[in-house]
């Protein structure tokens, strides 16, 4: 699926350069989001982009994608090394690999899913 690896890639870069509307725009309208950082779920561009504001008030993660994989079910999972700092005194927090599963409508991303690890499928 190389539309859906060239969207996911510029979602990250989007991310990684704090991009919140260039990122946000690559997501479908009711698109359904994660909140890793505090728990849950937020629904929506205005709500993925108010948890971004307060997650990158408080730390300062850097996603790079390592290798995308087309699954049968039509969603694509990707094995991204996530790098995590504290924003305001720069300590490491976190080095690891993570695995992320998104499923896209119309050529946006509606949802994304943070595996438990990186075995899990």
């Amino acid at each position: 699926m190389p539309d859906a690896e060239a969207l996911l890639r510029s979602a990250y870069r989007a991310f990684n350069a704090r991009d919140v509307e260039g990122a946000v725009g690559l997501m479908h309208p009711e698109v359904d989001w994660p909140n890793a950082w505090e728990g849950g779920r937020v629904v929506g561009r205005a709500a993925v982009r108010e948890y971004w504001n307060r997650q990158f008030a408080a730390i300062s993660s850097r996603v790079d994608p390592e290798s995308f994989r087309d699954e049968e079910d039509g969603s694509v999972t990707v094995d991204v090394h996530q790098v995590v700092h504290d924003a305001k005194s720069g300590e490491l927090l976190s080095d690891s690999h993570v695995r992320h599963r998104y499923r896209l409508d119309g050529g946006l991303v509606a949802r994304m899913d943070v595996l438990e690890g990186p075995d899990e499928r």
